[in-house]
């Protein structure tokens, strides 16, 4: 198939960002043609993932765990299975359009560069890399190679945050200056997605049958197999995931830096009672501030996540007794508006009735609805019709930036002065290490697009 010419696609790709679907000026593939896709990541979120391809075709798929991608690579017996994503692009380059990846978050990286850089469209599952520097080099590459890329926040799909964004621009919220969001306490022993070991550094267990371990870390340095790494309690490892404020972000704190076009901090804070001493592992409890500058016309922002911790007081001029358990709040000068965790269903605290006087006439609907979280179809979509999806790595890229560097700042507590245009935390060199980490040889990508 065709793909985009480099340089329709980079004078499309700031409007589409919008989240308004745009057609580049070139000749894209029939909407009647079938993609091949290969999935990289079967089992577990690939799973959620590449099955919602349909009709397309699955021609590949890649996962280094035997244990979870049994049922997967059954499911579809006509597809080349792998376990080294890198071996699958380089034997069926030719023969496959489109990448999903839904690896652990320390992998999506190399993955979606190695994809790229055959011309392959992308979609990755949040959040969107694991560094800074590899967030602004897959927004490069995706420019630079011409491909269709998406991140895989289902909310930003949604009707939901399409209603918060024209709710705010049609002034219903006022000027806007703060935003409150809150998740609760890991449960470490029913999570499911989180296991925190018993010792740091954690003990040393056998690697399990059917795991490629060495695989399994992609770039980062090699360390002895512990049973919470894998399959799936890996993300309180900061090696291995970036938290539940890593992990949440994209959803929670979407609708407000879209609506609101946050862009980068100037500062970040975060306030930690109980820090990991070696700042391995994500802490029980924190509250994290983001401080935004005045964007044009609009008010400095101030951002709270609270994790872990009591939930912020409920102020009486809410109308509501409590919070649920996670959410957000967007505080305006006329009005405040509440979602929960995802911005799926967002409401204006206002009494019922004010509400429903304001629902039956409502602001106009003027951003195009693309179905309910359905991030995979609209991308499979936009590769069709020559589009760009709404969480295109121009915009993701932006919104895991910025939960990012809030995830320095839980990660190492205190103040970090961030520096956006060159990616440094200027009163803390010493962690301008984190914002790009050191690979292992063989997994070093992108170094040329800058």
């Amino acid at each position: 198939m065709k793909h985009f010419s480099r340089r329709s696609f980079m004078k499309t790709a700031a409007a589409a960002t919008a989240g308004v679907a745009v057609i580049p000026n070139m000749i894209s593939c029939s909407p009647n043609s079938r993609l091949n896709v290969a999935a990289i990541g079967v089992g577990g979120r690939g799973s959620a993932c590449w099955t919602q391809v349909r009709p397309e075709s699955i021609v590949a798929m890649c996962d280094v765990d035997d244990r979870t991608s049994a049922k997967g690579f059954e499911a579809r017996p006509h597809a080349k299975k792998y376990k080294d994503f890198r071996v699958m692009l380089d034997e069926m380059g030719n023969d496959i359009d489109a990448v999903i990846i839904a690896t652990p978050d320390h992998t999506h990286f190399p993955a979606a560069m190695a994809a790229m850089q055959l011309g392959k469209h992308v979609f990755v599952e949040k959040p969107l890399a694991h560094n800074i520097w590899q967030l602004r080099t897959l927004k490069k590459a995706a420019n630079y190679y011409g491909v269709v890329s998406q991140m895989g926040n289902q909310g930003h799909t949604t009707n939901g945050i399409r209603l918060v964004k024209e709710w705010y621009e049609a002034g219903v919220l006022g000027e806007v200056r703060e935003v409150i969001a809150w998740q609760g306490k890991i449960d470490f022993e029913n999570d499911g997605y989180f296991g925190k070991p018993a010792t740091f550094p954690p003990s040393t267990h056998e690697v399990p049958n059917g795991l490629d371990w060495n695989l399994w870390q992609g770039p980062v340095h090699q360390r002895p197999f512990n049973k919470l790494y894998a399959p799936r309690t890996w993300r309180g490892f900061y090696d291995y995931g970036n938290g539940k404020l890593g992990d949440w972000c994209c959803h929670t704190l979407d609708a407000p830096f879209w609506a609101l076009d946050l862009g980068m901090p100037q500062t970040v804070e975060a306030m930690i009672p109980n820090p990991v001493p070696d700042h391995s592992f994500v802490a029980e409890e924190s509250v994290v501030t983001w401080h935004f500058p005045t964007r044009e016309n609009k008010a400095p922002v101030t951002m709270k996540w609270y994790e872990g911790i009591a939930k912020p007081e409920v102020r009486p001029e809410w109308g509501i007794d409590e919070l649920p358990g996670s959410g957000m709040l967007m505080i305006g000068d006329k009005k405040t508006l509440l979602t929960g965790a995802r911005p799926n269903d967002p409401r204006l605290l206002v009494p019922e009735e004010e509400l429903k006087a304001f629902l039956k006439n409502a602001p106009a609907q003027t951003i195009p609805r693309v179905g309910e979280e359905q991030p995979v179809q609209e991308w499979v979509a936009a590769i069709k019709n020559g589009t760009l999806p709404g969480s295109n790595f121009d915009y993701a890229a932006s919104l895991t930036e910025m939960a990012q560097v809030g995830v320095l700042a839980q990660r190492f507590g205190g103040r970090l002065d961030y520096d956006a245009d060159n990616m440094k935390v200027t009163n803390r060199p010493e962690l301008d290490a984190y914002i790009k980490e050191p690979v292992r040889e063989g997994w070093s990508y992108g170094e040329n697009l800058w």
